[in-house]
């Protein structure tokens, strides 16, 4: 016991904190230069993830104010050189948005650019319309219908397009988009939906064939059965509620329904379920 205690020596606190705390130091040092590799091994990743982003930033840009947008889309159109195509749904146009894109679309055609145009099947008997399409389609455009599109696009030289903003009002908001493959996408959808509309011709005798009846009508009961409101399935389709009323109406007077709920019930069960359930 006398042994042991001569060995014991007593020696100031701090050096005998030091000595505890040296090895935990160490571990705290080599946990730091971890770190220091780290932050250095991905500031290369880093700087270009940041350019990636920056450049991607440019090739989509928000417009505001129609102002704005239709001196972005006259711009647009006056360096094109060989290939437009439009998306306009929603039914009639306004005469006064035809007025204002008569004279630019029939000053591309005399630059030998190819137009494509897709409206729904409701313009067919719209005077203003076959009005604006009998011009455009004498210098050379196309202009097919169909029952149902998509939002409404514009597509230049396949190198920049416009679509509206759907978290605003279609004329106070749109993107511009120059993202190649954003591109590719949008005239993809636009080239399949142009190899099923129908061909549109410039009198309203001859616009109205009773396939374009029934697709109408085909489209409206199929929407019907998917739960939509008469006037969500006007919006869609481009035509009044009256109209989806009618064609309820008359299908219910066909296959006999004595409610809405009865008539998708016999929908479902007639030779329609192909063309009208999803």
């Amino acid at each position: 016991m006398a042994e042991n205690t001569a060995l014991l020596t007593a020696v100031p606190p701090d050096i005998a904190a030091s000595e505890l705390t040296r090895p935990i130091e160490r571990a705290v040092l080599a946990q730091q230069h971890v770190i220091a590799a780290i932050y250095d091994s991905v500031s290369h990743a880093e700087d270009i993830y940041r350019e990636e982003h920056r450049e991607l930033a440019g090739q989509i840009r928000l417009l505001h104010g129609s102002d704005v947008i239709r001196a972005a889309v006259q711009h647009a159109a006056s360096t094109c050189r060989d290939e437009m195509l439009t998306a306009q749904p929603g039914g009639a146009r306004a005469p006064e948005a035809l007025a204002r894109a008569l004279p630019r679309d029939l000053e591309m055609a005399k630059r030998g650019v190819v137009q494509r145009t897709l409206y729904q099947h409701t313009v067919r008997t719209h005077g203003p319309t076959l009005a604006y399409v009998e011009q455009v389609s004498t210098a050379g455009a196309g202009v097919r219908t169909l029952d149902e599109l998509f939002d409404r696009l514009i597509i230049f030289d396949r190198s920049i397009a416009f679509i509206p903003d759907p978290r605003h009002e279609l004329s106070s908001t749109a993107l511009a988009i120059e993202h190649p493959a954003i591109i590719h996408y949008l005239a993809k959808v636009f080239d399949h939906s142009w190899a099923r509309a129908e061909p549109l011709g410039t009198t309203q005798e001859n616009n109205r064939p009773l396939v374009l009846t029934d697709e109408t009508r085909k489209a409206v009961l199929r929407l019907m059965v998917q739960g939509h409101t008469d006037a969500a399935i006007a919006s869609r389709l481009g035509i009044s509620a009256r109209t989806v009323s009618t064609h309820i109406k008359r299908a219910s007077e066909l296959l006999g329904s004595r409610s809405r709920a009865h008539l998708a019930y016999l929908l479902a069960r007639s030779e329609l379920v192909e063309d009208c359930v999803v």
